[in-house]
């Protein structure tokens, strides 16, 4: 190797070694995790550097997801404080137990009524400082467990959901559409099969056929909602509180964070 290529190579090293923040993408379907084993098999060179990811993102969401490599672990919590942006879709008419279409449905109801207008209303409710409780399946640790292994065990219901303060800086309806029941159905499996682990797959796929028909022509209202908030936000438990709000089932049925304090999707590493 000429000398060259060595001072390039030390010139590298000497980057990694003192830490850099990474704006990834990550793909929907995809943990934070794999996408961090993505990064490493694409780009060999981080290989061996020290990797973490500062802002977690649900396998039904995708966007902006913080890399940090190296020394720049050590900032961490500075990281993971930094505002967020949300594109959430929502969609009405029925209630799971993780809040999006990654779950088991547990209520349906009659949507035909929503409108702009009522959604906007309810939207209200969300704004400045709000007391948010943690969503049944998350990462929250309780007891010593996380509240997605209390969910799973069956055992959820004799805990006491905690509650975080998070700011809502920005809550507003972009736009409000209709999707049809076929291509509902088509979109929910289609997303639930990029997902790889256990996260009950085969039984979500087994109850949202029992309620949705490959043919069917029922429409379902859709809210599109821009959030701008602070850090520890549960966009999906918005989904959730705005059915609750309005006495309609609810769930996020799509999740994009498009940017997490000045690091901004367009400039996202694919």
């Amino acid at each position: 190797m000429s000398d060259g290529l060595h001072m390039i190579d030390s010139l590298k090293n000497k980057r990694n070694s003192a830490g850099q923040v990474l704006n990834l993408y990550k793909k929907l379907g995809e943990t934070p995790r794999e996408r961090l084993e993505r990064l490493r098999t694409e780009k060999p060179h981080y290989e061996h550097e020290v990797l973490s990811y500062a802002g977690r993102l649900d396998p039904m969401a995708e966007g902006v997801m913080l890399c940090l490599v190296g020394s720049a672990n050590a900032r961490r919590e500075a990281y993971l404080e930094l505002s967020k942006e949300y594109v959430l879709d929502i969609l009405f008419g029925f209630e799971t137990d993780t809040y999006d279409i990654l779950g088991r449905i547990m209520e349906t109801g009659d949507a035909s009524a929503i409108t702009r207008e009522k959604v906007t209303k309810g939207l209200n409710e969300f704004r400045g400082h709000i007391e948010q409780q943690y969503p049944p399946y998350s990462s929250k640790t309780v007891e010593g467990k996380s509240l997605f292994e209390w969910a799973r065990s069956g055992a959820i219901a004799s805990l006491v959901l905690p509650t975080r303060r998070v700011t809502i800086h920005h809550i507003d309806v972009e736009n409000m559409y209709k999707i049809r029941e076929a291509d509902l159905l088509a979109y929910i499996e289609s997303s639930v099969e990029k997902v790889h682990g256990d996260f009950r797959q085969e039984e979500v796929l087994r109850t949202w056929a029992r309620h949705l028909k490959k043919g069917g022509e029922r429409e379902f209202p859709c809210a599109t909602v821009r959030i701008e908030c602070t850090s520890g936000t549960y966009a999906r438990s918005i989904a959730h509180g705005l059915g609750k709000e309005l006495g309609v089932p609810a769930l996020s049925l799509h999740i994009l964070r498009n940017k997490v304090g000045e690091y901004d999707m367009s400039k996202s590493l694919r």
